[in-house]
């Protein structure tokens, strides 16, 4: 008994992709770059916390070399 397939009531037009996204697959990215450039354009707001010095002299280290 052979499968029947399911065809699409209007048939794709060529040349043209048709993709629809939710709301939330442009939203949530969105609202991640803005949330994250925030906090670039203000560190007042950022705290560091006391950890190991072993890790900040690390950081410090990698970030000299990029500077340079």
């Amino acid at each position: 008994m052979p499968a029947r397939t399911h065809t699409r009531p209007h048939p794709a037009t060529p040349g043209r992709v048709d993709i629809r996204l939710p709301w939330w697959a442009l939203a949530l990215p969105a609202l991640a770059f803005v949330s994250l450039l925030v906090l670039i354009l203000n560190p007042a707001d950022a705290h560091a916390a006391t950890g190991d010095p072993a890790v900040t002299l690390l950081f410090e280290r990698v970030q000299q070399i990029f500077t340079r």
